[in-house]
């Protein structure tokens, strides 16, 4: 989004961010960008890294298969609302340090936090030293 209005009129700028880009370079050697890149070599051959809806599939799918896994063979709907609404804690490989889903009865907003990021014209540097 930043490449239209010039990378360079964009440096400084501050966002948030929950999870890691698996196109940025500091997460170059980090386990999940490898698993993420083989899936996609595996699974979409023609798929770039960089389609954040390639990425983003990849990603969302992961709690479903962890709600799953925790209802083991109940899987009725009470047992699943069940489930869905006892996260706590639940961390997956592609979330930034520190980030973590947590749902309950009344809260099924899984995503609380996020991380402070500047652009430096390249890519988002974390403002804390969570990593």
């Amino acid at each position: 989004m930043l490449e239209p209005a010039g990378l360079e009129n964009s440096i400084g700028i501050i966002s948030g961010f929950y999870a890691k880009d698996p196109t940025d370079p500091q997460w170059a050697d980090d386990a999940y960008t490898r698993e993420f890149l083989s899936w996609l070599q595996s699974y979409y051959s023609g798929g770039k890294s960089s389609d954040i809806f390639a990425v983003l599939g990849y990603d969302v799918i992961q709690p479903l298969i962890y709600l799953l896994e925790q209802c083991g063979d109940n899987l009725s709907r009470e047992n699943i609302m069940r489930q869905a609404e006892s996260f706590h804690q639940v961390r997956f490989p592609w979330l930034l340090p520190g980030i973590t889903l947590n749902t309950s009865r009344t809260d099924h907003l899984p995503i609380k936090e996020m991380r402070e990021t500047r652009f430096n014209g390249k890519t988002w540097e974390l403002l804390d030293d969570l990593n």
